[in-house]
């Protein structure tokens, strides 16, 4: 059974940092390679970053690049995504998937950024 759970989320002040997890299983994680996406509030759904199946290259959304990095840690079928320089318009759910096998999607994390 597939399943993506995102944890990590919280609030945050302007200038702030969070750490968020994607914990993935009922797939071949290793040989996959994975993005973090985010959906504001009234807004669609967008790619935030993109991480290949062996950490050799990522990929960010020009709003998000020099802020956010994003990492993987193959022995735990775990994608992480750093948040630095946290900004109001950060504040949306995040969510993880393997962009080549469109899963279903998890609960998200929520993260407001707010002062």
């Amino acid at each position: 059974q597939v399943q993506l759970v995102e944890s990590g989320g919280g609030l945050a002040q302007p200038g702030g940092s969070l750490r968020l997890s994607c914990a993935a299983s009922g797939f071949t994680f290793s040989n996959n390679p994975m993005s973090w996406y985010r959906q504001a509030p009234g807004k669609e759904r967008e790619l935030v970053a993109r991480i290949s199946s062996g950490s050799i290259s990522t990929n960010y959304a020009d709003s998000v690049k020099g802020r956010f990095t994003i990492s993987r840690d193959n022995a735990k079928n775990t994608v992480y995504l750093q948040m630095t320089s946290l900004k109001p318009e950060d504040t949306a759910v995040y969510y993880c998937n393997a962009p080549k096998l469109n899963l279903p999607w998890g609960q998200g994390t929520q993260v407001t950024v707010s002062s």
